[in-house]
């Protein structure tokens, strides 16, 4: 009898648990919709609706029938447009958003009942945000260019068309081409350059060099080497705030890379950390102390970067990618870590990104040891940072120099000096 009683009372408290879990969820949505004057369902109808899913889908599972959850579902939406017909809304908002968001509240309800109680709190605050941001995401939608829906449609084909259809084996001399994984590196960049493509375009050039250069950097930090060393030139006044900018979109290749490892090789995400990071933290402060007595200056100009995602541009990468990988392996065959760090000196100059993911993949494939892919990485940092110093100062002139050279400086030292710290010390 006890035991009985024990598990008579597991099995209540876990029902009321569903049950609280979907009023809370309820009491979310409804909470927001409470704000719209002119809405239909507010917030004691979207608790009950949640209530009501979760107890037709109690009922449902306890009866066996599918039908009481898909009945209720019909009732909801049939009752939620009957009251916009019998009172409608504005022309321009004919009540649909409400309508669907008081059944997903319902469906909400009735996943909780079935278990999935953490995705349907997730889905209940996505719903809310979705609902509660009308006004920016329909600002957000209306500053889309045609070009930018089609990086977006590009990035897709990128991922979901083309991807999937390569195979994922090893091909080529000393198997280091695998189709799959080059592609899946192609999307890597795109992604997270398309990212800071969108934004830079969204936070346009009102919004001071913090964000030009962290987006910037994001993107391409040598094209945004490029445009601002030409701006510093061009107007003298400008040439502090194009030093700043310079040195945060390098900074930013640091963040770039680890999120590159977090994504590709973990293994390495502490070692690699630790010696970006030394190069992150003395970039920080000489920034830092470039940044006071910063004058505001105005639009910043844009940093004229090619659309991350076109197939012209993802196509390229490929091909650089592929050719570092194979040039990588047969210079270590042939001359060992050596030949990788020539790979890594002479690669970075121009792209840091393509031979940083060939030496994760080696890593992967057990052709590399954690000290020698890391050491790969930061020589090529180091040479790309000095490939952008000398653009900053054949460009810019030795004033723009002046500025940027120290900062850079302190990044390359930086690493070098957590180079020594974690393998040689």
């Amino acid at each position: 009898m006890g035991k009985s009683m024990e598990i008579f009372s597991a099995s209540l408290s876990e029902h009321l648990r569903a049950f609280v879990t979907s009023l809370a969820i309820g009491l979310l949505i409804g909470l927001e919709r409470e704000r719209k004057p002119d809405a239909k369902a507010g917030l004691r109808t979207y608790a009950l609706v949640a209530l009501l899913g979760t107890l037709a889908a109690m009922l449902g599972q306890e009866t066996g029938s599918g039908w009481m959850l898909a009945a209720g579902m019909l009732v909801i939406g049939a009752m939620m447009m009957l009251a916009l017909t019998v009172d409608p809304q504005q022309e321009h908002d004919p009540g649909t958003t409400s309508v669907i968001a008081l059944m997903t509240c319902y469906a909400l309800g009735a996943t909780v009942w079935f278990g999935y109680e953490t995705l349907a709190v997730m889905l209940a605050i996505v719903t809310t945000a979705l609902l509660y941001f009308k006004a920016e995401l329909h600002g957000f939608s209306r500053s889309l260019t045609a070009k930018d829906l089609i990086s977006i449609l590009q990035f897709a084909v990128l991922s979901f068309v083309i991807l999937p259809i390569l195979p994922d084996q090893n091909f080529g001399p000393y198997g280091a081409l695998n189709p799959h994984q080059i592609w899946w590196m192609v999307v890597l960049i795109s992604g997270v350059s398309l990212a800071g493509y969108t934004a830079l375009r969204i936070v346009g050039p009102r919004h001071g060099p913090a964000l030009i250069g962290f987006f910037g950097g994001l993107v391409s930090s040598t094209a945004t080497t490029m445009v601002f060393a030409r701006n510093a030139k061009s107007i003298p006044d400008m040439t502090r705030t194009a030093a700043v900018v310079i040195l945060i979109a390098s900074l930013m290749v640091m963040l770039r890379l680890a999120l590159f490892s977090g994504v590709v090789a973990t293994a390495l995400v502490l070692p690699l950390g630790m010696v970006l990071g030394t190069g992150l933290v003395a970039g920080v402060g000489i920034t830092l102390l470039s940044w006071r007595g910063l004058s505001r200056q105005g639009e910043m100009p844009m940093p004229e970067v090619a659309n991350p995602t076109e197939i012209r541009a993802a196509l390229t990468f490929g091909l650089i990618y592929g050719l570092v990988l194979l040039l990588s392996a047969w210079l270590q065959d042939i001359a060992g870590a050596r030949g990788l760090y020539a790979v890594a000196l002479a690669s970075g100059l121009t792209d840091v990104d393509a031979i940083t993911l060939s030496t994760l993949r080696m890593f992967n494939l057990g052709k590399l040891g954690e000290t020698q892919a890391v050491i790969a990485i930061a020589l090529a940092v180091v040479s790309n940072i000095c490939f952008k110093a000398g653009l900053a100062l054949s460009i810019g002139g030795a004033t723009l120099g002046r500025h940027a050279l120290p900062g850079l400086a302190a990044i390359a030292i930086g690493i070098g000096i957590g180079m020594a710290l974690t393998f040689f010390s």
